[in-house]
């Protein structure tokens, strides 16, 4: 069989299979490549600053649509009411995040048994590679633009240990605070005080800016997408299989071929041979 798939034609054929089997492979890669696609963009608005007061409600649950906004407000910190939340990472290296209690003006004030007169929203200042290096908030009225994000989940069964808190949580900053928040926080990118930026990262110490961009939308699998993308390399592989057959059946073809000749052959009748004539010479010739 080898002799026969090394014939011109199917070498040609044998090229022109594997040509069409990648261009099926890379439609393959394109159509799996849409699958795992995210199918919303990341909406353009979030990056337009709008009130923390008109965007979110302290006590309501926190609306996903107005995750990664840029939000303003306008507020005080206490800083008695500072905590360093430890596992962050920046440029590669893992430290932990500032974060800060700001008493937010004109804000929904919650009612009911345990609340307290002021609602205060959980700012994460800035970065620091050692606890020593964080300093405490500014002072005075802060004019503060960030990002809100939800709140995040505690590490249940983790001590983080004095002036620190095992995350972003909301749930957990209320017990350690004893205030009514917000069911968020706010990632700063500028605190302005009286127009001096007084953040964390132009304090004069260690800390450095989070830079925090919108996050990316979850990752859905569009399963026609990958259905295609499955088919394709079954078609890619059919190619090959097709070129196989062919030349199975050409080689299958020689055979029958010769067998058939050698058929031929055998039945083909033989004929006689000639008979010999006396030669003139012999005794029984010349009596």
């Amino acid at each position: 069989m080898l002799k026969t798939a090394l014939k011109p034609r199917w070498i040609a054929g044998l090229v022109f299979a594997i040509v069409v089997s990648g261009v099926f492979v890379l439609l393959s890669q394109w159509q799996f490549g849409r699958s795992t696609q995210p199918e919303v963009t990341v909406a353009a608005t979030t990056e337009e600053p709008k009130p923390l007061t008109t965007v979110l409600r302290p006590g309501d649950f926190f609306p996903g649509s107005v995750a990664d906004q840029i939000v303003t407000a306008t507020g005080t910190y206490d800083p008695q009411k500072q905590v360093l939340v430890p596992g962050r990472l920046n440029g590669g290296a893992t430290g932990y995040w500032i974060v800060s209690a700001l008493a937010v003006k004109d804000a929904p004030v919650l009612t009911g048994a345990g609340a307290s007169p002021q609602t205060w929203i959980p700012v994460a200042r800035g970065w620091v590679a050692e606890p020593a290096d964080a300093a405490a908030p500014p002072s005075g009225v802060i004019e503060l633009t960030g990002r809100l994000l939800p709140s995040e989940a505690p590490l249940p069964g983790t001590d983080a240990g004095a002036g620190r808190a095992t995350a972003v949580s909301v749930a957990e900053l209320i017990n350690i605070w004893d205030i009514s928040s917000y069911p968020g926080f706010v990632t700063a990118n500028s605190e302005l005080s009286g127009g001096t930026d007084v953040s964390a990262a132009a304090s004069g110490g260690q800390a450095k800016p989070l830079n925090i961009g919108p996050q990316p939308p979850a990752e859905k699998i569009n399963w026609l997408n990958l259905f295609y993308a499955a088919e394709w390399v079954v078609f890619a592989g059919f190619a090959l299989f097709i070129w196989w057959r062919l030349v199975r059946d050409d080689y299958r073809r020689d055979l029958e071929d010769a067998l058939d000749e050698e058929q031929e052959a055998a039945e083909r009748p033989v004929p006689d041979p000639d008979p010999i004539e006396p030669h003139p010479t012999d005794p029984k010739v010349q009596s």
